[in-house]
This record gives C-alpha cells, structure tokens and sequence, in this order.
C-alpha cells in the first residue's frame, strides 16, 4: 500500500471527520450550504461570518474555502439555493391549477400570506440581499436582480394569457404587491396584511381584465 505524505494524509483524516461528523452523514459542502442558509437567511449575510458558518457545519475554514472561493461566493451559493425553493413553491402553485393563471397566482400568494404571518418569518431571502448589497455591480444584488426580472416576466406571460388590458401593468402591480407581503410579514407578527394578499390579488386581477 502506498504511504500518504503526512500532510496529505492529516488533511485526508480531517475530510474523513468533517463527512463523516456524528450524527451528519452529509458531506461537508452540504452542511456548509445548509448551515449558511439558516443563518443567512436568519440574521442577514453581512451580520455572519465565516467563523460561525463553519462551527454551525461542524467544518473548518479549509474545507469552506475549498469548495467556496470567499464569502461573497457562498453568499451567491445561498441565493441560488434560496431561488431553487423559489420556483419551487410557485410552480407548485402553478400545477395545482393547470391552464388558469389566474388561479395559479392567487394560489400562490394564498401560500405566501400563511407563511408570511409565520413569527420565524423573515421575508424574501433574496429581497433582503438586495438591500444588504445596494451596488449593483455586487454579485448578490446582480443576482438578485436577475432572479426578481425573471418573475417579472413570468408575471408579465401569466397576465396576457389572463387576458389583461394591459399585461405588463397588472404584472408589475402583481409584483409590488408580492413584494409588499414579503415586507409585511416582517412587520406584523401573525394576523396582518399578508393575509389579505390572495384576495388583493385576484380584485387586482379582476379590475385589469378587458371588458
């Protein structure tokens, strides 16, 4: 058997723990990217360091490093993962009503609204990344924008086929008002205007339809 110089081989003892770590039989990366998750998401990508996500993951600053070039490369990690549960949540609101885009967003922002009353609420994940990185040029706020142009544009799709006098105005109103239920659940704690986002949508709808 070939012998492993001591270096490689403490660095392949250290892998070893952090895959397999009692009680996590996750490799590494997955709890880095889930460890950051809820502390992002929690607390605010600026408020966390580096040192917190690694002892959360039960890692070292290595191992981190290997996988994410710095922070601002996790950061962007978070916001893909936080935009894959996205799109997740909104097409399944999609599926349960096929061919009605009307129903489907109402759906939808019904979801939203429950959540949104939740006390461990703490609105859009990548809303809130936009606010932390103001610069546009940043790589949260540029992904951000990306990802909020493209439900911009979904909207847009889903008010043509709703028949809308004017699609892309129900679309950004439909946007805003997404958004505004995303704030008030930070807001209000339990009954407050989030739960009323359903019904505001599909008045909104209603009045933008050609007669």
């Amino acid at each position: 058997m070939t012998k492993l110089p001591q270096a490689a081989s403490n660095q392949t003892a250290t892998n070893q723990r952090e895959t397999a770590a009692p009680g996590r039989g996750k490799l590494a990366v997955d709890r880095i990217r889930e460890s950051a998750r809820d502390l992002f998401y929690r607390e605010g990508i600026r408020a966390v360091g580096v040192d917190e996500i690694v002892n959360r993951a039960g890692v070292t600053k290595p191992s981190l490093y290997r996988s994410f070039s710095s922070k601002d490369d996790l950061a962007v990690a978070y916001l893909r993962d936080y935009c894959d549960e996205f799109w997740q949540r909104f097409n399944a609101a999609v599926a349960e009503h096929p061919g009605d885009p009307r129903a489907q967003v109402v759906e939808y922002l019904r979801g939203l609204g429950k959540r949104a009353q939740r006390r461990s609420y703490r609105g859009c994940g990548i809303s809130n990344a936009a606010v932390e990185y103001p610069l546009h040029e940043h790589p949260a706020h540029a992904f951000a924008e990306e990802h909020k142009r493209e439900l911009r544009e979904r909207l847009t799709t889903m008010a043509e086929a709703m028949g809308a006098e004017n699609p892309r105005v129900l679309a950004d109103g439909l946007f805003l008002l997404i958004e505004g239920t995303f704030i008030c659940g930070q807001l209000f704690a339990g009954d407050g205007p989030a739960g009323s986002a359903a019904e505001t949508a599909d008045r909104l709808i209603e009045a933008s339809l050609r007669r």
